[in-house]
């Protein structure tokens, strides 16, 4: 088994993941053995090894000031990173050389096993949320059409706007005070885990209960958001849940799932549980495989897509069996709707040359509307992080009363000032569902008399799925009025921007297929207003439409191609999706990120993307080490190793032995802060240099085992007698002698290619010369940061080995050269 065993801290009460020394001082381990033995330091026998020197040509400003806490829920917190590397030290490997063939069976067992259970919870968790959003939406709205068929609109309102006010804050009171990591979409947390940030809470049980009952609230409480998103954290959250065993602060602990207690497995089956959430939401299981391969997960392997793609289909059979128990009509107003379907497939898809200029139009204005989207989420979202960090959970509570209040007022007012039109307008094929009764469908008669409908009130008087459906729904020409459609477009533009950032669970993908659907409907009206050339029908360009914003604000292509076609059952849309993501992909991609990567920016999170900046490649890996180190001895003090820990929040310490040949010092390995803190609890020191053991009959791999989400062992919790701390430990059985090492000398764009694509913590640098120390530093992920880079070079913030994007700067450069240009021209005519 790949197993990791590092230990995992306390986040919210732990010092900051330090784990090269970034901001420390030089601290000499005769410091630290004089705070742990009352200053006694005779025949220690230490050895210190000076900083690191910044190579000369390229001159250091600063240490290393990147911040590592990032913004979880409403405070800042401490974060960590995870550890996918495989530790070779003399405790694992002899667990490995132990283990049976039936345990090895177990364990592959065990994984498939884990996987079904993540693609059966999550699927019957989806399966749930949705039928509580819609009873709960299809009661709400029913009540409401009822009053107002009695021409009660003040009664039919206070029942839609104080169900609205009452279901919102449920969901907000849960996140401001139960959980606030819960609030938001979840993927950008869920992206950040599997890039290797460990951020607290983000996986925890209490998360996912808050996750489930929050998104309930939210969604049927009318708010421009979607239970995409939070599925996708729903699912990480089930798997990350399993894979650790459950919880022990919750008494859900099982010992035979001790195999999977580290980093990577884990990794593994979060991957898993973020495809099954995209499976629940669209009902689209190879898109669900495909999202989390393009979007969700940093690192990749050929076997870990037939556990995702199995967990896929267990999603798929899921949901499967529960539509067709619904449709007995067991489930309520759910049984014909809440898992999004959109049939299209009876549609004609004969289209010409003409039809492909408006197709690309709706490229260009998804990759345009994306990025302008993106922008102003990014300046909104700030904004409602500040107040909530500083006002605390009140302003979340009222923050969201008032979105609600405004959403309530858009939907239930805004049809009341639109025009009722006769049912006889509209096409034949939908002649005889006009006007339609119930709590949904296309043709709203609100206070229209019989034979009337609003065309308006079908748009902002159904729940999100609803919505969706009626904007894609086909041969239904002439049942929009422009006037409507512009306003329906403008408000949930609006809408959708205010909503993203309160404290409740919300996702992006049902507002932003909204808005999409919305303008390439209209795209379809002035084709049919222009007689002759329109091929494609309304609800084919608001398809198309809905792929274009998705494209232009979200920046993936594969899996939102499969997922839409999935949704539409229609393959035939294949050449045309394609061709519009690409175009607003690459219009968006010009100007900002995407809206994920724009949301894990904003809550600090050190992510690692996937290509290193430019101008790395003229930096070597020395110049970004700017820490010192602290290194310990093969065979070393209890007392020095104790002063150590107390004085530093280090997760690794090089390890210096003798070479048994040339007496020189080396780098033996290193050896985790963990795994220091299992051996000092355990108290098996040596009273003697001279004297040896061995490890294995005292250690199991067990005890180095990462535990799961709950508080971990700190050097605060060991008290140790100063005999004891006069007594000695044999590092050398517990280090990993196989560390990852590069040169000092190696590129800074080749170290990051590296120390991303093998997930790692720790990236040891050596000098390339001989006669030195055996180590001159330790990068991690902090020391790739772009911030901590160019706060050392200030100078390559203007370099020209940027990445190509338009920026205001740019804009305004062209500006003023264009001006030059005609002044220039003026004087030559003069």
């Amino acid at each position: 088994m790949e197993d990791i065993a590092e230990q995992g801290a306390n986040l919210q009460d732990s010092f900051p993941d330090n784990e090269s020394g970034i901001n420390e001082p030089l601290l000499s381990r005769e410091s630290a053995a004089i705070d742990a033995v009352d200053g006694s330091t005779e025949d220690l026998h230490l050895r210190d090894w000076p900083p690191p020197q910044v190579r000369v040509g390229i001159s250091s400003s600063a240490a290393n000031e990147t911040s590592q806490m990032a913004l979880i829920g409403a405070k800042f917190s401490h974060i960590e990173s995870l550890d996918y590397e495989i530790i070779d030290n003399d405790i694992f490997k002899q667990d490995w050389r132990s283990r049976t063939r039936i345990q090895i069976l177990q364990y592959i067992i065990l994984k498939w096993t884990l996987a079904f259970l993540v693609g059966l919870l999550t699927g019957v968790t989806g399966f749930a949320i949705n039928m509580a959003v819609e009873n709960i939406a299809g009661a709400k709205l029913k009540k409401t059409s009822h009053f107002m068929e009695m021409n009660r609109t003040a009664t039919a309102f206070a029942i839609f706007g104080g169900s609205n006010l009452l279901l919102v804050l449920f969901a907000a009171v849960l996140c401001a005070y139960f959980s606030p990591s819960a609030a938001g979409s979840g993927i950008p947390e869920a992206k950040a885990y599997l890039n290797g940030i460990d951020a607290p809470n983000i996986l925890a049980p209490k998360t996912l209960v808050v996750k489930i009952l929050g998104s309930i609230g939210a969604v049927a409480g009318g708010l421009y958001v979607g239970k995409e998103g939070p599925l996708v954290h729903i699912g990480a959250c089930f798997a990350s849940l399993l894979s650790q065993g459950g919880s022990r602060r919750y008494h859900l602990s099982w010992k035979w799932l001790r195999f999977f207690k580290n980093d990577r497995d884990r990794r593994d089956l979060v991957t898993c549980g973020a495809a099954a959430g995209v499976a629940t939401a669209f009902r689209a299981p190879v898109g669900g495989v495909l999202f989390a391969l393009e979007e969700a997960t940093s690192w990749w392997r050929s076997s870990l897509l037939w556990r995702a793609f199995f967990t896929t289909a267990v999603v798929a059979v899921v949901l499967r069996t529960a539509m067709s128990i619904c449709k007995s009509g067991k489930c309520g107003l759910f049984g014909s709707g809440g898992l999004i379907m959109f049939n299209i497939g009876q549609s004609s898809l004969e289209f010409g040359v003409i039809e492909l200029f408006p197709v690309v139009i709706l490229g260009v204005v998804g990759g345009l509307l994306g990025s302008l989207f993106t922008y102003i989420n990014g300046k909104i979202v700030r904004a409602y992080s500040h107040w909530h960090s500083k006002y605390g959970p009140m302003v979340k509570l009222l923050q969201a009363l008032v979105v609600s209040a405004i959403t309530s007022l858009c939907m239930f007012g805004l049809p009341l000032l639109a025009a009722c039109r006769p049912c006889d307008q509209i096409s034949i094929e939908s002649h005889s569902y006009c006007p339609t009764s119930g709590g949904s469908g296309n043709f709203k008669q609100f206070q229209c008399p019989p034979g009337h409908y609003n065309d308006m009130a079908g748009l902002f008087f159904n729940t999100n799925d609803d919505v969706i459906r009626i904007l894609l729904s086909i041969k239904t020409s002439n049942e929009f009025r422009y006037i409507s459609i512009l306003i329906f477009l403008a408000s949930s533009f609006i809408l959708t921007l205010l909503t993203y950032g309160t404290a409740v669970p919300s996702g992006l993908f049902i507002p932003v297929i909204i808005v999409g659907a919305t303008y390439g409907r209209l795209t379809g009206m002035i084709m049919r207003s222009l007689n002759g050339l329109q091929k494609l029908d309304e609800g084919l360009y608001a398809f198309l439409g809905a792929a274009s914003f998705l494209g232009g604000s979200m920046r993936m292509t594969v899996s939102l191609c499969v997922i839409l076609l999935e949704l539409t059952d229609n393959l035939l849309m294949l050449p045309l999706t394609m061709l519009v993501l690409l175009i607003s992909k690459t219009i968006g991609d010009l100007f900002n990120h995407s809206v994920y990567d724009q949301i894990v920016q904003i809550k600090g999170l050190p992510f690692l993307e996937e290509h290193p900046e430019p101008y790395m490649k003229h930096l070597t890996a020395l110049d970004v080490c700017t820490c010192s180190l602290v290194t310990l001895s093969g065979l070393e003090r209890v007392g020095i190793i104790v002063g150590v820990l107390k004085r530093t929040n280090h997760n690794a310490f090089p390890v210096i032995d003798e070479d048994p040949i040339s007496k020189n010092p080396i780098l033996y390995g290193l050896v985790l802060r963990s795994h220091l803190l299992v051996i000092l609890k355990r108290r098996e020191f040596l009273s003697s240099r001279t004297l040896s053991m061995d490890p294995c009959k005292y250690f199991s791999s067990i005890e180095f085992a990462k535990p799961g989400s709950g508080k971990g062992l700190k050097i605060n919790d060991i008290v140790l007698s100063e005999e004891e701390q006069d007594m000695f430990v044999d590092l050398r059985p517990f280090t990993n002698t196989s560390p990852y090492t590069v040169v000092d000398t190696m590129s800074l764009a080749k170290a990051f290619k590296l120390f991303r694509g093998l997930g790692l913590r720790h990236l040891c640098v050596v000098p390339k010369t001989p006669g030195r120390q055996p180590i001159v530093g330790i990068l991690t992920r902090h020391d790739f940061m772009s911030d901590h880079v160019l706060n050392l070079y200030p100078h390559l913030r203007e370099s020209r080995w940027k990445r190509l994007r338009i920026r205001h700067s740019t804009i305004k450069r062209a500006v003023d050269w264009r001006q030059f240009w005609d002044q220039k021209k003026l004087r030559i005519v003069k």
